[in-house]
């Protein structure tokens, strides 16, 4: 009887331990199953999603072009001798009046003053023939001067007046070949190259000249743009003053502002282009003389255009579209009608409706009907 109980406990604990293993088998199976049917299931892809929107959209025409400075003088000597001294340090700014050579002025020291006692001889002589003429003609009525001799005493008058008037320009030539011997700037503006040291003869004939000095405080680009942007430009004009902006030639960094100053009065026929000209402040000396830059011109603003990312727009066979988010999170090709761009950003003029979502990265993965997920989100998530 004992052993009966014994045998009845073993089936009993047989059974439980088989039951336990079938249940972990069902259960691991069944997890196994779904884990299947979770790695059939597509994955979303990881892409970056922007909103279409509205917004006033500046129009800009580029094009490029060189600065080129607002005046350039070559200064050179007007009167010939010995350069004496050199008033101004290479790479100078200066203004207009300040020394910027000496030229040795006694050679021409001397002939002012000659030219001044010349003057003054001949006004000496000028005042005693009048003298002379006075008496004359008082004696002509008593028959004491006779008449041949009163006409030529004022002849004498009149000739020593008008040397009066020669010496008094002699004295004006003498005094601006005088003051040509200190040479000032001509200009607001900055020095180049010394290309004459002191000690050295100078002519009022020579062309090299002592210095360049060129004003770059306000300072000029011209660029030129295809000949089917002078009306654009034009009506612009028109209406008013038109925004330039220089922009480095890695179009990394804006440089300065400034207005459009005048269109050149013809095209160029061998490129098909137009130059133009614009001023700029250069208070910050952004600009150099020589320095080429890309010129970018606001043409006009578009009011409450839609926009999306530049990004987001694709080319295909049949023209540009984009790959539109929809509510279950699928995509789906919408071809675009497109206006300019503008700053990273294109106008949309058919083909979109504000806030839909649209698709700027890892276009190369999609197409129709694919499930996408939001980049910035999975990175939240992680």
């Amino acid at each position: 009887m004992k052993n009966f109980s014994m045998t009845r406990f073993r089936i009993i604990a047989l059974g439980s331990v088989l039951a336990a293993v079938a249940i972990a088998l069902w259960l691991d199976a069944g997890h196994k199953s779904a884990a299947a049917a979770t790695d059939k299931a597509p994955k979303a892809i990881a892409v970056d999603i922007v909103q279409a929107t509205q917004a006033d959209v500046p129009i800009y025409l580029q094009g490029l072009g060189t600065v080129q400075a607002f005046y350039t003088v070559t200064v050179t000597a007007r009167v010939d001798g010995e350069l004496q001294k050199i008033g101004f340090t290479e790479g100078q700014t200066v203004h207009k009046g300040d020394l910027l050579a000496q030229i040795d002025p006694r050679p021409n020291q001397a002939a002012f003053e000659q030219a001044v006692a010349t003057k003054a001889k001949d006004a000496a002589q000028l005042a005693n023939a009048k003298r002379d003429f006075e008496r004359y003609t008082v004696l002509q009525p008593q028959d004491l001067a006779s008449k041949q001799t009163v006409d030529t005493q004022r002849a004498m008058v009149d000739q020593l007046t008008a040397q009066l008037q020669v010496d008094q320009a002699q004295i004006d030539n003498a005094r601006t070949q005088l003051d040509y011997t200190r040479i000032t700037s001509p200009i607001d503006g900055r020095t180049g190259l010394r290309l004459v040291d002191p000690g050295n003869i100078v002519h009022a004939a020579d062309t090299t000249g002592i210095v360049v000095v060129t004003q770059v405080q306000p300072i000029a680009v011209i660029f030129t743009l295809p000949e089917e942007n002078l009306g654009t430009v034009g009506a612009a004009l028109a209406a008013g003053p038109v925004k330039v902006t220089t922009v480095s030639r890695d179009a990394g960094t804006e440089l300065d502002e400034g207005t459009l100053s005048l269109i050149d009065n013809q095209i160029e026929q061998a490129t098909g282009s137009a130059k133009f000209k614009a001023i700029f402040k250069n208070a910050r000396n952004t600009l150099w003389p020589g320095q080429y830059v890309n010129a970018k011109v606001l043409v006009r603003t578009d009011k409450r255009a839609l926009v999306i990312p530049s990004a987001a727009v694709q080319l295909g066979a049949k023209g540009p579209f984009t790959y539109v988010v929809k509510s279950d999170s699928t995509v789906e090709v919408r071809p675009l009608q497109l206006g300019q761009d503008s700053d990273g950003m294109t106008i949309v003029t058919g083909g979109l409706e504000p806030a839909e979502r649209v698709v700027t990265t890892n276009q190369y993965r999609l197409q129709a009907g694919v499930h996408v997920r939001s980049a910035a989100t999975a990175a939240n998530a992680s």
